[in-house]
């Protein structure tokens, strides 16, 4: 093995394969560019423990600016959409530390809700969420109703960058990752056609890439925020 792992790594490791072989064979899915995330087959997001499998993206730091705002700023008893919502990470760990809220979470995947809903019943939120099997881009995946705020990690990689990217990451489903040709493409549906299905007043939140931010401001009144490195990470687009 020529890859150093770092001790809570190694720790992790040990635990997850006590047998002998099981554990050279995990360093070796490593070796050929396996996250770890997946080989361990779980992954920490904010305060919380998810289950993560190819089938959806595993959570990033990034993404926990998300739940920040949404546990500040979301009213009292409010609904919320998480659209996109893979793992469950952003829905889930904002339900964990807001009790009064309920959340509606929604994916192209069936492989991917089966993993988040397996994710809300292992943090105690089952009772708080539902899941939505729909296409994000078809525009009428909310169908039920208004929220107070819709929330989202949509992908926003360009299609042509893909191919580009570490293997670790080429290993996470395209699904979760291809924004299109310039990485908009779900922002463009998400701002236009679910503004319908947020209350006045409310809001929709976006993760976005590190090089966005102007663009989305070309496209959108929108107010872009940074992530603690100083780089774009927000979009937050307000509705009258």
């Amino acid at each position: 093995m020529t890859m150093k792992l770092s001790n809570l790594e190694e720790k992790l490791l040990r635990e997850k394969f006590a047998d002998g072989e099981d554990y050279l064979d995990a360093l070796y899915r490593l070796e050929c560019g396996e996250p770890f995330a997946y080989i361990i087959g779980e992954w920490y997001f904010y305060n919380e423990t998810y289950k993560v499998s190819p089938d959806c993206l595993i959570p990033r730091p990034e993404t926990e600016h998300l739940v920040e705002w949404l546990i500040k700023n979301l009213p009292m008893n409010a609904r919320f959409a998480d659209l996109c919502t893979g793992s469950g990470c952003i829905a889930i760990s904002t339900l964990v530390h807001r009790n009064d809220l309920t959340a509606v979470a929604v994916d192209i995947s069936d492989k991917a809700l089966k993993i988040a809903k397996e994710n809300a019943s292992s943090n105690g939120v089952s009772d708080r969420i539902s899941f939505v099997s729909a296409d994000v881009l078809n525009g009428d995946a909310l169908a039920d109703g208004s929220f107070d705020v819709i929330v989202s990690n949509p992908p926003y990689i360009k299609s042509d960058v893909i191919d580009t990217l570490s293997p670790q990451v080429k290993c996470e489903p395209r699904l979760a990752l291809d924004g299109g040709d310039d990485g908009l493409d779900f922002y463009r549906i998400l701002f236009d056609r679910y503004k319908k299905n947020v209350k006045s007043g409310g809001s929709i939140i976006c993760e976005i890439g590190y090089d966005q931010g102007d663009a989305l401001k070309r496209l959108f009144d929108c107010q872009i925020m940074k992530d603690y490195s100083g780089n774009d990470r927000i979009a937050l687009l307000n509705i009258n």
